[in-house]
């Protein structure tokens, strides 16, 4: 049981999460299972820059598979162009206007100590109402919803690996700092490419969970700038002579193995079946990184 969609509504997705407050029994297939559920997350993927979009200089053979075997929403529509209120809208299942978090953190909001950004303790996340559920709920990747109090330990993810802020170097040399990549709250002391890092723990976290209910967030960071991919990503986009959008292309190839690799995994433990998978990317692309929003008008950070 498969669902995708590159624009998908915060609106189709937590309706069947939002159970009764008192005792949630989270969602169901036919005869009683309780799916496993894998929400992947693009970051700043440009409208046009996937197969089934009709891309043509992009080979995205894994998204597109999704769109091929699963169901599209066409007229879905994420709650905001730009990174954080979407994160936080689609944690919810609310409009993040309602709770105040309809921006960016601005300059100077970055994570340092007495930092009042984050979403709003008086939420509820999705992660909090599947763990009640009897989930085991994992974060990998970009969380862009705030430090300290709000970090995603104390927003119902019992694990987390990556970063906290809204953008972070794919290749890391100092890994120090509040943006630092961490595990749950420790740094790491190396890591390697960080989308291929964000794959490898994701399938870590399948196999450690393949047999209870489990809730995978995988929010990659790519295809945010900085624009950065190794040789091996590069070699396969050869064929596009514009400098900015082979990189770009090389990063989503990066995302679309990843994706692939996690599908892989899914079907080895025999959980294709039992796994609902939603891919969505939190915006359309911003101009200057050389993504493509295809038919549509503007870009990220419009409407």
């Amino acid at each position: 049981m498969r669902f995708v969609s590159v624009l998908a509504a915060v609106l189709v997705f937590p309706v069947a999460i939002r159970a009764a407050d008192s005792q949630p029994s989270g969602p169901k297939l036919p005869g009683g299972q309780r799916p496993n559920i894998v929400l992947i997350v693009a970051d700043d993927l440009g409208y046009g820059d996937v197969g089934f979009n009709g891309c043509r200089d992009i080979p995205t053979p894994a998204i597109d598979s999704l769109a091929i075997g699963g169901v599209q929403f066409f007229n879905g529509y994420v709650s905001c162009p730009v990174c954080s209120p979407t994160r936080a809208g689609l944690m919810t299942g609310r409009y993040q206007q309602r709770f105040g978090h309809e921006f960016n953190p601005g300059p100077g909001r970055r994570g340092q100590p007495g930092d009042p950004f984050g979403l709003p303790l008086t939420e509820v996340t999705l992660a909090d109402r599947l763990k009640a559920a009897g989930y085991r709920t994992g974060l990998v990747g970009k969380w862009h919803l705030g430090h300290g109090e709000h970090h995603p330990n104390r927003r119902g993810f019992e694990e987390f690996f990556g970063f906290l802020g809204g953008a972070h170097p794919y290749f890391v040399e100092r890994n120090t700092g509040p943006n630092a990549v961490l595990r749950n709250r420790e740094p790491l002391e190396k890591v390697d490419y960080l989308t291929d890092a964000f794959t490898r723990e994701a399938l870590a976290f399948i196999d450690k969970h393949r047999d209870e209910p489990f809730f995978l967030y995988l929010a990659y960071n790519a295809v945010h700038s900085p624009l950065q991919a190794p040789p091996k990503y590069l070699e396969r986009v050869r064929h596009i002579s514009d400098e900015r959008r082979r990189t770009y292309a090389a990063m989503l190839t990066a995302m679309d193995d990843g994706i692939g690799a996690v599908l892989s995994r899914l079907r080895e433990h025999d959980l294709e079946r039992r796994t609902l998978v939603i891919f969505i990317s939190d915006n359309g692309g911003p101009p200057g990184t050389g993504a493509s929003n295809g038919p549509l008008y503007g870009h990220k950070g419009t409407l």
